[in-house]
């Protein structure tokens, strides 16, 4: 039987030959990420610099001086380590992708491949605008906001220094943040966006796939804001300005997400109407109702 167009590339290997083709996409994903996280580990002094800048930014608004501390003896290897960890993984993921790629990619029709490589390009890009926008507009807001607490602190002491004449004023409370804790609040920041804005991606890929369409999503369209809502309330600090500005920038990627589903509902019935094979479900309904 003559192969078509749309064939598959190679479907008759064994089941030893995928094994072994997997183990050798595994070790050759192992080895680049370790040369990423070997060089992220050795520049991670840098990065955290980076990292550190929306609260400096903040602290020095405040007329702070912007210094964290080591509270235990091993914080600094500790996140030396996981900017490693996280850098190597970002800068592996290229790397990462095109193996499993190269993996999957033999078992897919050629029309599957064109339609899944682009969520394959479009999922990093989305995640790193997810990270910019928690990095350049929510954590400076998000620091902020929980560094306004020392204002707080400081007019309970100013007011209990007044009414003890003659006393020494205290020091009051002042900042003096922990490296590995900042870490983790900055890091949890950026993947919460990252995912968050994985948004348009997955539920494209799954309308592309036939899962969702594009009317149940908009019927689902006050359930999606009440999640959003949701999401934001986790993600962000309990401020509402914080809030607003995620939902402000998550609920358009729904929007977007129903105008390429529904774009690619359109595209797949003028495929099916040329193909002869598209069945109209609203001429069935008529059609059975008239038989009835």
């Amino acid at each position: 039987m003559p192969k078509t167009a749309d064939h598959i590339d190679d479907s008759a290997a064994p089941l030893v030959e995928h094994l072994t083709e997997l183990r050798n996409r595994l070790l050759y994903a192992i080895a680049a990420f370790t040369l990423a996280f070997l060089f992220a580990w050795v520049f991670w002094k840098p990065v955290f610099d980076v990292l550190k800048e929306p609260l400096c930014a903040v602290l020095e608004g405040r007329g702070q001086q912007c210094q964290l501390v080591l509270i235990k003896m091993e914080e600094g290897f500790f996140v030396s380590m996981k900017i490693g960890l996280w850098g190597g993984f970002v800068l592996a993921f290229p790397a990462i992708a095109y193996q499993l790629w190269r993996f999957v990619a033999p078992g897919l029709y050629r029309s599957e491949k064109s339609a899944f490589l682009p969520f394959l390009v479009a999922s990093p890009v989305m995640f790193a605008l997810g990270g910019a926008v928690a990095y350049f507009v929510i954590l400076p807001w998000a620091f902020e906001f929980f560094l306004s607490y020392q204002d707080s602190f400081a007019a309970t002491v100013n007011e209990g220094a007044a009414a003890t004449a003659g006393a020494a004023a205290p020091s009051g409370v002042v900042f003096n943040g922990s490296m590995e804790a900042y870490l983790a609040l900055t890091m949890s920041f950026v993947l919460a966006f990252g995912l968050c804005f994985q948004l348009p991606v997955l539920l494209s890929l799954m309308g592309r796939a036939g899962l969702v369409s594009s009317n149940g999503l908009r019927n689902t369209r006050k359930y999606a804001v009440v999640a959003i809502l949701f999401v934001a309330a986790m993600v962000t600090p309990p401020d509402v300005t914080s809030q607003l500005i995620l939902f402000a920038v998550i609920y358009p990627l729904y929007e977007i997400s129903i105008f390429l589903v529904a774009r690619f509902e359109r595209e797949r019935e003028a495929r099916m109407r040329a193909d002869g094979t598209w069945v109209d479900l609203d001429d069935l309904d008529d059609e059975t109702e008239s038989k009835a």
